[in-house]
């Protein structure tokens, strides 16, 4: 069973520079079994058996999205890390970036050699890379007589936009980062049209202890639908803000309260400021894909924050960072910072708070990506569970 506080329990923390010590533990062990003992097919049955499901915020299966890549019949191929990690308050693929680069190649080669790629991309937050950037060419470039896939690193531009797979696609190939229309799927035309798997980090970096372990070890851990551990980020009104993992389906009073030593909680976002809203009255709520997850940030609040203040906020964000390319997420996001502004200053309109939640739903139901679709997620909830908040800003007629 998993450590609590313990990051990365089952991946050693490695100096970038020394890829002698990560051989020396056991590293690329995993990929030595994939190539001299397994075929792809038996590599994408184990992780299918697993129930790994993607660590960066849809949850899709893993081994589903290899698999559907691998099926396709052109010959070129592309595994991409997306390191973007541009959600607000999520910084635990940093820390793995940072701490275990091998792991990761070793998953983006078992991926490659999983789905039939010779090719991968490394998708990097253009604000990491000051400080992981050379780390991990360095890492890269030590494994290349060890791996049996070409990697090279792009830098993204700063668009928290790029983390949503087609608009990161678009980005790679040199153009603005806009979100693609779908059908066609990344797996069937992606990168350059061509067939594509697009993973987040802490995704890839589970293949190795999986191929290694086996299915029955990691579907052991976690809940019916959500396997595993994840990964968390903490920060906000907390003692000891930082990266946690813990098994799939624990409460998130015992990441918030017990490991990051939060005190007068008002409220939770778990999942960055794209995630859903968690009261301090539903603080046992577990940790799953089943109820709450999202990409891995979890925001903490205490009881001397305005919601109205923290919405505002939220909503100026993606205002900010909308691609503007489908009419929901463009206009929709300025017309609730409008609303939202009003009811920061008192001066709200007895029609506001409806206008909010049609808004919401337009956004939600008919925006062309997650981050449209996503963005009122801090409305809709708080609109839920403080809606007194929202009601006593609105000025008397």
């Amino acid at each position: 069973m998993p450590q609590k506080r313990v990051v990365l329990k089952n991946c050693e923390i490695i100096d970038p520079r020394d890829i002698d010590t990560f051989v020396q533990r056991d590293g690329f062990q995993a990929l030595r079994k994939v190539v001299e003992e397994m075929s792809p097919e038996e590599v994408i049955d184990e992780i299918k058996s697993s129930g790994l499901r993607g660590r960066g915020g849809a949850g899709f299966p893993a081994g589903l999205k290899l698999d559907l890549t691998r099926r396709s019949p052109a010959e070129e191929k592309f595994i991409i890390c997306n390191a973007d990690e541009g959600e607000v308050g999520t910084f635990k693929d940093r820390y793995i970036l940072e701490h275990d680069p091998f792991s990761l190649i070793e998953g983006i080669a078992i991926a490659g050699h999983a789905m039939g790629a010779r090719k991968g991309y490394v998708y990097l937050r253009q604000e990491y890379s000051w400080l992981l950037l050379d780390g991990l060419q360095n890492a890269i470039d030590q494994a290349k007589g060890l791996v049996n896939i070409e990697i090279e690193i792009q830098v993204g531009a700063g668009a928290y936009v790029c983390g949503e797979e087609t608009a990161l696609l678009e980005s790679i190939e040199g153009k603005r980062g806009d979100v693609r229309y779908r059908p066609p799927f990344p797996p069937s035309e992606g990168l350059w049209r061509k067939p594509s798997a697009v993973h987040n980090v802490e995704t890839l970096m589970n293949l190795p202890r999986i191929i290694l372990r086996g299915a029955d070890w990691f579907s052991a851990m976690g809940t019916e639908r959500s396997k595993g551990t994840k990964v968390f980020s903490v920060c906000g009104d907390v003692a000891n803000p930082g990266v946690y993992e813990l098994e799939m389906g624990s409460p998130l009073r015992e990441l918030v309260e017990e490991l990051a030593q939060a005190q007068d909680i008002k409220m939770v976002q778990v999942g960055g400021a794209s995630g859903r809203v968690v009261p301090y009255e539903m603080i046992d709520t577990p940790l799953s894909y089943e109820t709450v997850l999202g990409a891995g940030g979890v925001l903490v609040f205490n009881r001397s924050r305005d919601v109205v203040e923290l919405a505002r906020r939220t909503i100026e964000f993606f205002e900010e960072e909308s691609c503007g390319k489908c009419t929901p997420c463009r206009e929709g996001t300025k017309r609730m910072v409008e609303i939202l502004e009003r009811l920061e200053h008192h001066r709200g309109r007895a029609k506001d708070i409806k206008l909010m939640g049609d808004l919401s739903e337009t956004m939600m139901l008919t925006s062309l990506c997650g981050l449209g679709q996503a963005a009122p997620n801090f409305v809709v909830d708080t609109l839920e569970y403080y809606r007194a908040d929202y009601e006593s800003r609105i000025q008397p007629v």
